[in-house]
C-alpha cells in the first residue's frame, strides 16, 4: 500500500492542513507553524512575474475627504478632522485571471486603496464582497488553485473548483454572491468596496474597538448578464479598464462613500457568531452603518507598468490608531502579502513613487536589489546608536491584547455556514433566484463526479431547502436523503 500522506517539502508528514497554529482558538497566528509559512511562501513564488492572485486590473488617484469625525474611536490622523483630505490611490482587479484575461468573467473583484497619510501609508486591502470563500489563510493556496488552470491540460477545471468548494462548506455565503448578479459587475465604478476583515481601531485613551469597512458606490450598482459579459469578454477584455480611464478623463469622477461598523471590544466575546470570521457578516441591525467620508477618483495614472503594475498593497501596512484583529486569514496575509511584493517587486518596493509614502521615511534598512536612493548616506545603521539616530516612539506602541489556550492547529468555534447565505437566498427576488440557480447550474454540469455535485448539492439545500432542491432538479438529480 502506498504512503499517501501529505507531507511539507522536506517530507515530514503534516497533521493539519486546514487550521493554522494559534494562541488559542481567536489566536493570533504563531510564527512556529512552520507548514503554513511553507505553504504561504512557496504560494507566493508561483508565478514569474505577473501577481500570483489579482494579476488584471485596472488602477486610479483621488482623494478621500472626511464627511464625520470618529476621533473619539481611532487615533489615526487622516481622520480626525471633517473636510480634512488625504491624498490616494485604488487598484481595481479580477482574482483568477491573468494579466491579459478578460475584465467582464464571473470573479470577485479586489479593491485595494492606499491612503499617503501624514503618518505613513494606510491600506485596505479588500474586495467587492463583504465576505471571503475561506477564513483561514492556511488553505489559500489550496483555493487558488483551484481557480487556476490545471497542470496537465492548461486548463480552466470546474471539478476542482467545485470538489474544492463542496469540502469547504465555510465558503457557502462567498459562492452565493458570486453566482449571483452581482458576480459580474457593470463596471468598476457600480460596484461596493468591502475592507472584508474585521480590524481594531484605537483611540488617543487607548481604547479599542473592531470595525468593518463598507466602501459604497454613490454610482449605484449596476451589473452585467451573462450573456453581455460574454460578448464583451470577447469584443473587449479590457471593458472595465477602458471605462474606468474614459469616465475620469472626461471628468465623470467616480466616488464612494466610506461607512464603517463599530462592534464593542466586548462584544466579540459574547456574538452570536466569531466576528473574527471572514466568511461571516455582522448584522446592520447590530452594529448600523456610521459614515466616515467620500472617496473620489479624480485622476488617471501617467504609466501604468509604474503606477498600477508596480503598485504594493499590504493589509498590514497600518498607520498609529489601526491595528489587526484575530481574524485567522488577515493573520495570514499580514505575512503573505508583503512577503509576495518582495518577490514579485522586489525588496526596495516601497521605495518606488507609487509606494514611498508622503511623510519621512526613517530606518535602518539598507542595501538589497535595486536600491535606487541615498540608501541611508553615511548616517548611522543601527540601533540603539549614541549618534542621534531615529529612535522609536512608545506612543504608537501596537495596544495590548490578551491570549491564552494551547498552542494547537485549531478551528473556528462557530460551524454554521448555512444561516447566511441561506439569509442571502431568500431576500432575492424570484426573478434574481431563478439566474442565481441558473448560473450554479450551468457552472457545475462540467463538473466529472457525481459525488462532487451531490455533496455540493446538500451544502445548498441545508441553506435553503428550496435553494438545493432546485438545484439539484436542474442538474437531473435528487437531494440526499441523509441531508434532508
Amino acid at each position: 500500500m502506498s504512503n499517501n500522506k501529505l507531507t511539507t517539502s522536506w517530507g515530514s508528514p503534516v497533521g493539519d492542513n486546514q487550521n493554522s497554529m494559534t494562541a488559542g482558538d481567536r489566536g493570533p497566528t504563531l510564527i512556529q507553524d512552520v507548514h503554513l509559512l511553507e505553504k504561504l511562501a512557496h504560494f507566493n513564488r508561483e508565478r514569474v512575474p505577473e501577481r500570483v492572485v489579482h494579476a488584471k486590473g485596472a488602477g486610479a488617484h483621488g482623494y478621500f475627504e472626511v464627511t464625520n469625525d470618529l476621533s473619539k474611536y481611532t487615533k489615526a490622523n487622516f481622520l480626525n478632522e471633517v473636510g480634512k483630505r488625504t491624498p490616494m490611490f485604488i487598484r481595481f482587479s479580477t482574482v483568477a485571471g491573468e494579466l491579459g484575461s478578460a475584465d467582464t468573467v464571473r470573479d470577485p473583484r479586489g479593491f485595494a486603496v492606499k491612503f499617503y497619510t501624514e503618518e505613513g501609508n494606510y491600506d485596505i486591502v479588500g474586495n467587492n464582497t463583504p465576505v471571503f470563500f475561506i477564513r483561514d489563510a492556511i488553505k489559500f493556496p489550496d483555493f487558488i488553485h483551484t481557480q487556476k488552470r490545471d497542470p496537465k491540460t492548461h486548463l480552466k477545471n470546474p471539478t476542482a473548483v467545485w470538489d474544492f468548494w463542496s469540502h469547504s462548506p465555510e465558503s457557502l455565503h462567498q459562492v452565493s454572491i458570486l453566482m449571483s448578479d452581482r458576480g459580474i459587475p457593470a463596471t468598476l465604478r457600480h460596484m461596493h468596496g468591502f475592507g472584508s476583515h474585521t480590524f481594531k481601531w484605537v483611540n488617543k485613551e487607548g481604547e479599542a474597538v473592531w470595525v468593518k469597512y463598507h466602501f459604497k458606490t454613490e454610482q449605484g450598482v449596476k451589473n452585467l448578464a451573462v450573456d453581455t459579459a460574454a460578448k464583451l469578454a470577447g469584443e473587449n477584455p479590457d471593458y472595465h479598464t477602458e471605462d474606468l480611464f474614459n469616465a475620469i478623463e472626461a471628468g465623470d469622477f467616480p466616488a464612494w462613500t466610506l461607512y464603517v461598523q463599530i462592534m464593542p471590544v466586548e462584544d466579540a466575546n459574547t456574538y452570536r457568531f466569531d466576528p473574527f470570521d471572514v466568511t461571516k457578516v455582522w448584522s446592520q441591525k447590530d452594529y448600523p452603518l456610521i459614515e466616515v467620508g467620500r472617496m473620489v477618483l479624480n485622476r488617471n495614472p501617467e504609466n501604468y507598468f509604474a503606477e498600477v503594475e508596480q503598485a504594493t498593497f499590504s493589509p498590514g501596512t497600518f498607520v498609529p490608531g489601526v491595528e489587526a484583529s484575530p481574524d485567522k486569514m488577515l493573520q495570514g496575509r499580514l505575512f503573505a502579502y508583503a512577503d509576495a511584493h518582495r518577490y514579485r517587486v522586489g525588496v526596495n518596493h516601497n521605495a518606488l513613487p507609487i509606494n514611498r509614502p508622503q511623510s519621512p521615511v526613517n530606518n535602518y534598512q539598507r542595501d538589497g536589489q535595486m536600491r535606487f536612493d541615498g540608501n541611508g548616506g553615511g548616517s548611522v545603521y543601527y540601533e540603539p546608536n549614541s549618534f542621534s539616530g531615529p529612535k522609536e516612539s512608545p506612543e504608537d506602541k501596537t495596544s495590548a491584547f490578551a491570549v491564552s489556550g494551547v498552542a494547537d492547529s485549531v478551528a473556528y468555534d462557530h460551524n454554521d455556514h448555512y444561516t447566511q447565505a441561506g439569509d442571502l437566498y431568500r431576500l432575492l427576488s424570484e426573478e434574481e433566484r431563478a439566474r442565481l440557480v441558473e448560473n450554479i447550474v450551468g457552472a457545475m454540469k462540467p463538473v466529472a463526479l457525481e459525488e462532487i455535485k451531490l455533496r455540493q448539492i446538500g451544502h445548498f439545500y441545508k441553506a435553503d431547502p428550496e435553494y438545493g432542491t432546485r438545484i439539484a432538479e436542474g442538474l437531473g438529480l435528487a437531494v440526499p436523503e441523509e441531508v434532508k
